[in-house]
């Protein structure tokens, strides 16, 4: 069979998961009749099914020889998102829909117009300017929003919240992965080792003060530990595929470590997120900066191994208190887990392994350096993403505001893992593509 049919056949359970998830919301809810319940449910499948094969249709012609498990992946991730964003709001589900059609017309213009992907190099510094001036947007007065005491998204009078930080990350990567492209022979050739470490050459050693300065910047100025995390996280990642040196990515964690561990005794809002982190149950902070956590913590226990069904989770007391806050964007696993339990919540975060194991693989199959640090870097992107959001929930680390990929509400982050999943396709693509 070949690589275009099963990825038409990957699309079927997703279409499937659709169907089946809205019925049991319905069920749950039991305001339908059994006609229209069938009605409704297989028309949002069909849709859905719709959308996701003329997506397919386009790639059979534009990418032929691109990955076919990556497309059909994200559709399952983003047909269960639609489902539990529904369960929760009608409203934001359509908007969510609306958000996903918009993302796969990026999707197809990214692949129309960045086909030579490689002419990406070219504008390498234009890139991280323009990221970085993404990442200082939410703190200009007037335009930038504050969420739950960080500075993630602007404010477009009549339209929305769009956070730049979706779209920054991807510009980060591709200039990393060009810059490291041109030194990493340089970085090996002059290490020199140092009381039995192996440090790179110092004029070389700027990039990672740099890149480490950069976020713990993004710690103090928008407030946000999970970008800080994601950035320089793919960074190390990068310099260890790029120069095979673990020496090199141990200096950042250390450096990373005591960035971090002064900030968490000097700025008084890390201070606060810290404490909450490690002791989220203190009845001093639950009525204020604790609440969220601990009802997630509760919310998931409360799940168990199976869950209590689509519909079973208590998200607002008889008060009309939100009983877990942001339900749909900062919380959703917490929901996922009450939900389907412990079960499906592993059947989730194993559908993101998979397209992280589908990204690296990519990157092993690139023939050229460029290729595979792109490949490296998207993918370990969406990994720390995946990470950050998940161990937060689960108070692993302190929580932050990253969303779920392809689950989560929110456009910009719809958008931007659309044009993410495109260049892996597009270089997946030119590596399967026969010489």
């Amino acid at each position: 069979m070949s690589a275009r049919n099963r990825e038409l056949l990957g699309l079927i359970p997703a279409s499937l998961l659709v169907t089946a998830g809205f019925a049991a919301v319905f069920i749950e809810r039991g305001s339908l009749s059994q006609n229209e319940l069938s009605d409704l449910s297989l028309t949002y499948g069909a849709i859905f099914l719709g959308l996701c094969v003329a997506a397919h249709v386009f790639l059979r012609f534009a990418l032929p020889y691109a990955d076919p498990y990556l497309f059909p992946l994200v559709a399952v991730l983003a047909c269960f998102g639609l489902v539990m964003i529904y369960r929760i709001d009608d409203t934001l589900a359509r908007q969510q829909a609306q958000w996903f059609v918009v993302g796969l017309i990026l999707f197809v213009a990214t692949i129309v117009f960045l086909r030579d992907y490689r002419k990406l190099e070219q504008y390498r510094y234009l890139i991280a300017f323009g990221s970085l001036a993404l990442l200082c947007l939410p703190r200009l007065p007037g335009i930038g929003a504050q969420v739950n005491g960080a500075y993630l998204g602007i404010r477009i009078p009549g339209v929305m919240v769009f956070q730049p930080t979706e779209f920054a990350k991807i510009g980060i990567v591709v200039f990393l992965a060009s810059y490291l492209r041109d030194t990493r022979q340089v970085l090996v050739v002059g290490a020199r080792r140092v009381l039995g470490v192996t440090l790179p050459p110092l004029k070389h050693f700027g990039p990672l003060l740099v890149i480490w300065g950069m976020a713990m910047l993004l710690l103090v100025v928008i407030r946000d530990l999970g970008s800080s995390l994601m950035f320089f996280g793919a960074f190390l990642a990068l310099i260890y595929v790029a120069t095979d040196r673990f020496s090199f990515v141990l200096i950042g964690l250390v450096l990373f470590g005591l960035g971090g561990w002064y900030l968490g005794n000097t700025v008084p809002h890390v201070i606060d997120r810290v404490d909450v982190w490690m002791d989220p149950l203190n009845p001093a902070r639950y009525g204020n900066e604790g609440y969220q956590i601990a009802n997630s913590l509760f919310a998931q226990a409360d799940g168990g191994v199976l869950g209590r069904g689509f519909g079973g989770a208590m998200l607002e007391s008889p008060f009309g208190d939100p009983i877990l806050p942001a339900a749909q964007t900062d919380l959703i696993y917490a929901l996922i887990v009450n939900e389907v339990g412990l079960v499906g919540a592993v059947a989730v975060l194993m559908v993101y392994l998979l397209v992280v194991q589908r990204g690296f693989k990519i990157a092993l199959l690139a023939r050229d350096s460029f290729s595979t640090l792109l490949a490296v870097g998207l993918s370990a992107v969406f990994a720390l993403q995946v990470f950050v959001i998940v161990g937060g929930v689960t108070n692993v680390i302190p929580l932050t505001g990253v969303t779920l990929p392809f689950i989560s509400y929110g456009g910009s982050s719809i958008l931007a893992n659309f044009v993410l999943l495109a260049l892996l396709l597009l270089v997946s693509d030119k590596a399967r593509r026969p010489a």
